[in-house]
């Protein structure tokens, strides 16, 4: 019973923020926070962007969501069922089946995103394009 209780409060709270992230421009509004690193430093983090481009999914636009952070929309899916995997066997009161990752994939994966937030900050073509937004200005 206090699994159940625990996932309801998780889900209306996830539900209400993307209430929230449908209806308020993450760009525009100042209910949502701005990153800390490029409000500290002005460059991009590899997570810079990924409000905004979620906010675009919700309202439709793929193509918009690609545009404010390509990687986030490449790793959603798997975000979304990882996440998805972990509640319901939360639910369920079962670990969840577990799968082994190779080291070199996880190490891959930490290098494309080192990468991708240092590429995106490069002032100059085609890199520029990689910055939030950075696709809609053709």
């Amino acid at each position: 019973m206090f699994r159940r209780i625990v996932a309801a409060g998780i889900l209306v709270l996830l539900a209400g923020g993307l209430v929230l992230l449908r209806i308020y421009n993450p760009a525009t509004s100042t209910i949502f926070p701005p990153c800390p690193i490029h409000y500290l430093t002005g460059w991009y983090c590899p997570g810079c962007g990924s409000l905004r481009a979620i906010h675009q999914l919700l309202l439709g636009n793929v193509g918009a969501a690609w545009a404010m952070n390509p990687l986030s929309m490449l790793l959603f899916p798997f975000l979304t069922y990882g996440l998805s995997r972990e509640a319901i066997s939360y639910l369920r009161g079962q670990p969840s089946p577990q799968f082994a990752v190779p080291g070199a994939c996880i190490r891959a994966l930490c290098a494309l995103i080192v990468l991708f937030g240092i590429v995106r900050n490069l002032p100059f073509h085609p890199f520029d394009l990689l910055a939030p937004g950075g696709m809609l200005k053709f």
